[in-house]
């Protein structure tokens, strides 16, 4: 049976990762150990050492993300670039998230090779979320805002 070190200070710095980032739980694994460290639902950290497995891990069923560009009211981009929410830094928003927009309103910018290019609404409705920031940079095909 062989006997496992506790390393303090690793478990320390483990639940210092967890409160700088806001993570509910990481785990490290090196040669023969592991160490888990979890927050609860309280807020309280705990930890737990064990041998790191020997056969593979077993994959646990996780909840697959949602594609917001399949969602039915995603307004996709249609180009590379960066998206700006604002006509100019110092203006505002083209719109606002919970205002209602109309099929064709310019909604947003995307500078593609230092052309403003204008991105409208494809159909009336209310513009529920934006999912990209003014200065992000955004690919072709990926979900911009979901209007409903």
């Amino acid at each position: 049976m062989s006997r496992m070190l506790v390393d303090a200070d690793a478990i320390r710095a483990l639940a210092d990762i967890l409160t700088e980032t806001g993570l509910t739980e990481i785990e490290v694994a090196e040669k023969d150990n592991r160490i888990r460290v979890v927050r609860s639902a309280g807020g309280q950290v705990t930890h737990a050492m064990a041998p790191a497995p020997v056969a593979a891990p077993v994959a646990t069923p996780v909840a697959a993300p949602v594609d917001a560009a399949k969602h039915p009211g995603a307004v996709n981009s249609p180009m590379v670039g960066i998206a700006y929410l604002t006509p100019d830094p110092s203006a505002p928003p083209f719109v606002q998230e919970g205002q209602a927009v109309t099929a064709g309103q310019t909604i947003m910018l995307i500078e593609a090779m230092k052309t403003f290019n204008q991105i409208k609404a494809p159909r009336s409705g209310t513009l529920t979320r934006f999912l990209v920031g003014s200065g992000d940079p955004v690919e072709f095909g990926e979900a911009l805002a979901i209007i409903e």
